[in-house]
């Protein structure tokens, strides 16, 4: 029936109200429950996330927290607790900084689901109502006045100086001026401007305008979607950090082995009193904050990005 693929952006209003099967009056209640059963729910679905006790463990993923570890039991095995006790304790701050950073990184992809209004008026059977913006379906005449948040993609069919604020699909810095009159069927979404769409906000003026989708049928629905298929892979810079972590704990493990064999070979030290002294001096070498700095950094651009509104013009096309 009705989806954002349409090109209702170039159809005239009465074309559009048409081909959705409603009049200025709006649909009836029957016809809005039938239509609810059909394509569901105006609303995203629920971000898949990663349990929280599956991302704490992944924090400690790394090969130079294996290594720590191994120096924290032989120290521990030793009878050096406080030793053993230090090195775990900084392994496990590394580990809770990470874990918090990454919630915070989760959480701001996950944002995206909060910029879907709560409410919406609609027109049904004439009359004004304000319903749950679940439960908008295509074919609803919606209701905008300044500081209401679209709450589902719609061809505008009338406007009185209405501005609406798109930096969240297009980047745009400034409210973009709607009209009711269509464009071209060829028109980039910042210029498609007799649509309204969900998730922006309307910077001032008024406007009604029909719904031609809902859910993950708008604009925002593709890009969540498009995030919901997207598969776990490692960045190049993670890569990176992966092979130099595993080059390193090798060297370090290297250097601490021909150390160890010096110690007590040559000097002739208690194999005890080397060991400590060895898993003292990797322990040093090891940058064992590497890990969470990176989490950190990653997760602080992501959190910015989302403070900002900012998402690929590319994306949405």
């Amino acid at each position: 029936m009705a989806g954002s693929t349409r090109d209702y952006h170039s159809l005239d209003t009465d074309t559009v109200l048409d081909e959705l099967g409603v009049d200025g009056a709006g649909l009836n209640h029957a016809e809005a429950a039938e239509r609810y059963r059909f394509h569901g729910p105006n609303a995203l679905p629920q971000a898949r996330s990663t349990p929280a006790l599956i991302r704490f463990l992944a924090q400690f993923n790394s090969a130079l927290i294996y290594f720590l570890l191994a120096a924290a039991a032989a120290a521990a095995l030793l009878g050096h607790i406080v030793d053993a006790a230090v090195i775990f304790v900084v392994v496990l701050i590394n580990a809770i900084v990470g874990f918090v950073q990454e919630g915070k990184a989760e959480r701001a992809l996950g944002a995206i689901r909060d910029m879907i209004a709560p409410h919406a008026t609609v027109l049904r059977a004439g009359a004004k109502e304000t319903i749950p913006v679940p439960q908008v379906v295509p074919g609803d005449i919606i209701l905008l006045e300044a500081g209401d948040r679209v709450p589902a993609d719609m061809r505008l069919i009338r406007t009185r100086g209405l501005l609406i604020d798109e930096a969240p699909l297009t980047g745009e810095s400034l409210p973009v001026e709607k009209q009711d009159s269509p464009v071209a069927t060829e028109a980039d979404l910042a210029d498609r401007l007799s649509m309204a769409y969900s998730g922006t906000l309307v910077a001032s003026g008024q406007a009604t305008g029909v719904v031609t989708g809902t859910g993950l049928n708008t604009q925002i629905g593709r890009i969540s979607g498009l995030l919901q298929g997207v598969a776990t892979v490692a960045t190049p810079l993670l890569r990176q950090i992966n092979r130099f972590a595993h080059r390193f704990t090798l060297v370090v493990l290297a250097g601490s082995v021909a150390l160890f064999a010096f110690a007590v070979l040559a000097r002739e030290f208690h194999w005890v009193d080397a060991l400590i002294a060895v898993v003292a001096l990797a322990v040093g070498i090891i940058p064992e904050g590497l890990p969470a700095v990176i989490t950190i950094t990653l997760a602080i651009g992501v959190q910015r990005m989302n403070d900002r509104n900012r998402r690929s013009r590319g994306i949405c096309r």
